[in-house]
């Protein structure tokens, strides 16, 4: 600051105006680094009487904007995202499964959802803060208690939309965006409807936005830090770096596509540093061994961590125990499996359940099939249920005498309680999978009906006391083999049809797969009035097989959300539909007694935005061309910067969009919300790109016609977020498209 300490002043101008002194534009970028050198420039200049106050006063005023700005900005993100939270008060749309979700957690109930539990868990800390109990239903449509502080819930979630303001800021400020870009890049996240209607509800959308923004912030920050490896700011980036992917991936799956961006400017980055022959091997392989830790241990112990916690919460008997194992449920507060008999004996009545990832319990009805043999059904049942119910049978052997334990190699016969049948198959093929064989359910009266002879062979087993070939409920996995055919009985991974109740087809697989877990099988719950329970002790499960469990339930799950053909979902929309704004979405009841929100992006946002991503390829091409045509090209410096901050927002809408044209999963339009956010920054970037070689006023007037034109729609389009009341015909002047579906009468 010594450049900056007064001059004696030797000589004044009548006017106010200092000798030999230009005048300093400050509507240009007002950056404080750029005044100061104005300011230095000066200072060589014949000295002035007033100098001192003058470079004061440039400091000031840029420090303040630099400070002003970024303040106001978050004040009114706060302000737009907590205003009339409480206006509605009935659950709105996704509130009936996460505001569900988080009772789970305060009421400790084990639960299923195909998303990572870090959300999740998130929602349940907002009721606990809030002073709810979780007693409610969260029934989609239904009015909120009057002694529920939902609005407190909300403003949680809320809080998390209006943080995405002062981290596109900086992340713009990272980027070395000026500050007019800086600040319309805020604005345009601020005054984006979409972004704004969907943060102030009971969801998960707000935090998986928050992540995916820090995460962008962090890796512009670990850009300026690149040419100082291993220093202290650069192991904070690269720390904060990891925590933030942890973060995003816990929330939801989506956060990959975050990691995938990371990974590819990591390796470039490692790519480069590898065609540096004067850097040691040493160093390089210190490289990979900090970004081993930092970007891929750290987040994976988060993301392991949230299951963990979600695990230790969840400890008494829900809704979703029949997703996990039967060993996991055993342990499950209010779970009568614990009460089970260890070892099991001929005579007792099981239930049998398949491993494979998401089957069900052995069960049979009545209905026979329609074709091949037309005998009894056997079938998969993922709910509890009298036909699940199987007492085990041997040959020639006494069951009113003393218990004789079922053992690894054992021949035995299964007969189903209800229907008094045993379990039978022959050589026909199955009703859906016909390259394996039919199973069915027929009667005997003696032990020669050989087609129902099965033979238990063990596959492996928890526990870790008692005969090691001994069959255990819950904890021992074994195969169920024909003794004439030689086929496993298993679980296919289809439905029958309506027939046979859309439940899960059973084969026998004559290819004997033995290492497949469809063709495995273990005992779940077990009755022998001749046994005594097990205790609470004695089931025990370990935490990374109900982790690796649990997370291939999910990704099931996930990808069986297909779109039904029978249905028609006003809700979903094709991924071509959204970034030009092609779709909206109804998140309530539309009568005129309900408060209306209408999910639908600022078109002054949207079309610019997905625009920008355009023009940047154009502008790659055309730098490209009079590259190779003319020899003309950009400075080194700025082509660099402009590939690598263009090249990591393009990257990351590709990333964020184009996985949904691939996967066959509903698909709604908060799925194009990440994508979003990156093609947000594009445009600022390209502004400064553009006028770059214009003056400060010419500048001003590019950005302040952008500010004022964002700005304009939000305030024309906000109802649609806060919340419409009445009539929703008086909003008709907001339906540009009839796609957009706000008006029916104009469908």
């Amino acid at each position: 600051m010594d450049n900056l300490k007064r001059r004696h002043i030797t000589q004044q101008h009548h006017g106010g105006i200092e000798a030999g002194y230009d005048p300093i534009d400050l509507n240009d970028e007002e950056d404080f680094c750029l005044a100061k050198e104005k300011i230095h420039h000066y200072h060589h200049r014949p000295p002035s009487p007033r100098l001192g106050i003058y470079d004061q006063r440039i400091i000031q005023w840029a420090a303040q904007k630099r400070v002003a700005i970024p303040f106001i900005l978050t004040l009114l993100a706060f302000w737009t995202r907590f205003r009339d939270l409480s206006r509605s008060q009935s659950v709105v749309w996704d509130e009936a499964h996460f505001g569900k979700f988080g009772s789970y957690y305060l009421k400790h109930e084990f639960y299923f959802d195909v998303h990572p539990p870090l959300g999740k868990m998130l929602n349940g800390l907002a009721g606990w803060l809030s002073g709810y109990d979780g007693s409610f239903e969260f029934k989609s449509g239904s009015t909120y208690p009057e002694d529920m502080n939902f609005w407190g819930m909300r403003l949680f979630n809320a809080v998390w939309g209006a943080l995405m303001i002062p981290v596109a800021y900086a992340t713009a400020r990272q980027f070395d965006m000026s500050m007019w870009a800086s600040t319309l890049a805020a604005t345009m996240v601020l005054c984006d409807t979409a972004y704004l209607c969907i943060s102030r509800f009971i969801l998960l959308d707000s935090m998986l936005l928050f992540f995916t923004c820090t995460t962008l912030y962090c890796l512009s920050g670990l850009r300026r830090v690149r040419d100082q490896p291993f220093s202290k700011r650069w192991w904070t980036w690269m720390i904060a770096m990891g925590v933030s992917l942890g973060c995003v991936l816990s929330v939801k799956w989506v956060g990959l596509f975050a990691i995938a961006l990371v990974g590819v400017y990591t390796l470039q980055e490692l790519w480069d540093l590898f065609g540096d022959v004067q850097l040691p091997v040493r160093v390089y392989i210190a490289h990979w061994l900090a970004r081993s830790v930092t970007l891929i241990a750290i987040p994976l112990s988060i993301y392991a961590a949230s299951f963990a916690a979600h695990f230790a919460i969840l400890y008494k008997s829900g809704p979703g125990d029949p997703q996990m194992s039967s060993l996991f449920q055993a342990q499950l507060e209010g779970n009568k499996f614990s009460e089970n008999p260890l070892e099991i004996a001929y005579g007792s009545q099981v239930t049998i359940k398949n491993q494979g990832f998401g089957s069900g319990l052995l069960h049979s009805h009545i209905q026979t099939y329609p074709e091949g043999s037309r005998q009894q059904q056997i079938t998969i049942y993922h709910h509890a249920d009298t036909n699940n119910d199987w007492l085990i049978h041997g040959l020639d052997i006494d069951e009113q005498a003393e218990p004789r334990f079922v053992q690894d190699g054992d021949t035995v016969r299964l007969f189903h309680k209800l229907t008094k049948k045993y379990l039978y198959s022959q050589q026909i093929p199955g009703p859906i999978t016909t390259n394996h064989l039919e199973v069915s359910a027929r009667r005997s009266d003696n032990d020669t009906l050989s087609g129902s002879h099965w033979t238990i062979e063990l596959v492996d087993d928890d526990a870790s006391n008692g005969d090691p070939k001994r069959i255990r409920a819950l904890s021992s996995r074994f195969r169920l083999r024909h003794n004439e055919l030689g086929c496993l009985l298993r679980s296919e991974a289809v439905q029958l049809p309506q027939w046979g109740f859309k439940q899960g087809e059973i084969t026998c697989d004559p290819e004997s797969k033995s290492t497949d877990p469809r063709n495995w099988w273990n005992v779940e719950e077990h009755r022998n009035e001749k046994l005594p329970p097990a205790g609470k002790n004695a089931y025990r499960t370990k935490f990374w097989r109900d982790f690796v469990h649990l997370n291939v339930v999910m990704w099931r799950s996930n990808n069986g959300l297909i779109p039904d053909p029978d249905k028609d979902d006003k809700l979903t929309s094709a991924p071509t539909q959204w970034p030009l704004v092609s779709v909206g979405l109804r998140m309530c009841g539309w009568s005129e007694k309900h408060i209306k929100f209408f999910l639908l992006g600022n078109p002054l946002v949207w079309w610019p935005s997905f625009a920008s991503i355009l023009a940047f390829g154009l502008m790659m091409a055309v730098y490209n061309i009079r590259m190779r045509r003319h020899g003309y090209q950009l400075p080194p410096d700025q082509m660099n910067y402009f590939v690598s901050v263009g090249g990591t927002l393009t990257l990351g809408w590709f990333f964020h969009y184009l996985p949904f044209f691939m996967m066959g999963r509903v698909t709604y339009l908060h799925h194009y919300f990440p994508a979003l956010y990156f093609s947000i920054l594009m445009v600022p970037f390209l502004l400064d790109h553009f006028t770059a070689h214009h003056s400060s006023k010419q500048r001003a007037i590019v950005f302040g016609v952008a500010l004022t034109a964002v700005g304009a729609a939000f305030v024309f389009f906000s109802p649609i977020a806060f919340g419409m009341t009445g009539p929703v015909e008086n909003y008709a002047s907001r339906m540009w498209f009839r796609s957009w579906k706000l008006v029916d009468s104009r469908e």
